[in-house]
């Protein structure tokens, strides 16, 4: 074959492989390039590689390529005809070989990013995000009014120089009462039946437990100042104003010469910083095993300013807590000299507390997990 003959046919594969590059950028909704026009057409019925119907334009691509690049090519065919050819026309014919195979290349580079390109930015518009739309946002939690309760109570008194001390909530019936001077035929266990586990094991009725092991885990030492807050139990008939499992924080001041005037300031301070600073308080005489005197609490009304309401019952003061002097008998019972030592007690429910700052006039509300009590909290932060 004359160098014109492999000149002639190297074009037309030439033409021929690009026109079916052409075909794939055209299946596929590209920009078709102007390549030189084909010598000899594809005769009619017979579709040129890589214009078969595929599955995708990666497809077809790929088909193009084993057809005019692999090794079954009309190009590799060319260069295995060469072998027959006088040794000096073989650099001329092999030279245009590989020019045509370099073009080739270079043409199925550029349709295959192409094709990449496309496909990126098919998806990138198939999944892009509207950012105009307005988010889905998460429902905001709050502090359960209990424990904002709690955790302001314990701000107050450990700005006063008080602990925090926790216990188990099943606890012992000699710490639970017959070290608070409630031995068990007491007639105050009667007001204080709780839920028993075995003879010995019962869940606490308050928190004074903590008093206790505190006073042991300390003594000799003084001065003991700790506050107990926690959950705790009793067989009450739940209703508006009770509830069989309810919070409390009790607090214990022991050291010498401590007397009812510093329990009563001590409370002031208390109100004050819970209510106001024009809170005041009174004691009224009470009775508790484990103190003496003892004192029932009252603050001035909150609502009335101690004018009288329906929230006082128009006595212009509300009950919060109870209190009094450490009686003699827990103190020795832990090993503080009663004739050395004094101190006083007091404990105050944490439900009655959030009733009346915050307006709620049933404390099962405190446990129902009602959504529209706790958002208002969550509104409060």
């Amino acid at each position: 074959m004359t160098d014109t003959g492999w000149q002639q046919q190297l074009r037309q594969i030439r033409t021929e492989a690009l026109a079916a590059l052409d075909a794939i950028r055209q299946r596929a909704g590209m920009a078709v390039t102007s390549a030189p026009e084909r010598e000899t057409p594809t005769p009619p019925g017979q579709q040129v590689p890589g214009h078969a119907p595929a599955a995708d334009g990666d497809r077809a691509l790929d088909e193009w390529r084993v057809a005019y690049l692999g090794k079954k090519s009309a190009l590799s065919q060319v260069l295995r005809q060469m072998g027959g050819l006088p040794p000096e026309e073989r650099p001329r014919v092999g030279a245009l070989v590989n020019e045509v195979r370099a073009e080739l290349e270079q043409a199925y580079e550029t349709v295959r990013r192409e094709l990449h390109e496309q496909a990126l930015a098919r998806r990138l518009a198939e999944e892009t995000i509207d950012v105009t739309l307005p988010g889905r946002s998460h429902a905001r939690g709050a502090i359960h009014p209990l424990l904002r309760v709690i955790a302001e109570v314990e701000e107050i008194f450990l700005g006063m120089g008080y602990e925090i001390a926790e216990g188990n909530e099943v606890e012992t019936d000699e710490y639970n009462f017959e070290m608070l001077n409630i031995p068990k035929d007491h007639p105050a266990r009667d007001m204080q039946d709780t839920f028993y586990l075995s003879e010995e094991l019962l869940l606490r009725t308050h928190t004074s437990a903590m008093q206790i092991r505190t006073m042991e885990r300390m003594r000799p030492h003084a001065p003991v100042k700790v506050i107990a807050p926690g959950r705790v139990y009793r067989r009450d008939e739940d209703d508006a104003t009770h509830s069989h499992a309810f919070m409390q924080i009790e607090g214990l001041y022991v050291d010498e010469g401590v007397r009812m005037s510093d329990l009563k300031g001590t409370l002031e301070a208390f109100a004050r910083a819970l209510f106001g600073p024009d809170q005041t308080v009174r004691l009224r005489p009470s009775f508790f095993p484990f103190t003496e005197p003892s004192a029932e609490v009252d603050v001035r009304c909150i609502h009335c300013g101690g004018s009288g309401c329906r929230v006082c019952k128009e006595t212009g003061w509300i009950e919060i807590l109870g209190a009094g002097m450490v009686h003699p008998k827990v103190l020795d019972g832990v090993g503080y000299d009663s004739r050395r030592f004094s101190g006083f007690a007091f404990g105050v429910g944490v439900e009655r507390i959030a009733m009346l700052k915050y307006g709620i006039d049933d404390i099962r509300a405190f446990y129902q997990n009602d959504l529209r009590l706790l958002r208002q909290f969550a509104r409060a932060l």
